[in-house]
């Protein structure tokens, strides 16, 4: 499982993650990134490192979590 890590100081709102992931990440209401679930299975790996590696604030943080 994966758990996406979102340095809310950091991000700001530039939405990138949202246009590469947008089943997995959202804005909320602050246009802060939010990821739309507490853990995502290992298949979707690519998709959330992309979104990751989107990030020009570097706000996204992956980590591998115990079911």
């Amino acid at each position: 499982m994966i758990r996406v890590h979102v340095d809310l100081g950091l991000c700001q709102g530039f939405a990138n993650c949202v246009m590469v992931a947008p089943d997995h990440i959202d804005l909320d209401d602050n246009n802060k990134a939010v990821a739309v679930s507490d853990r995502f299975p290992d298949s979707d790996l690519p998709d959330l490192t992309e979104a990751a590696e989107s990030c020009p604030a570097l706000a996204i943080r992956l980590e591998r979590v115990e079911q």
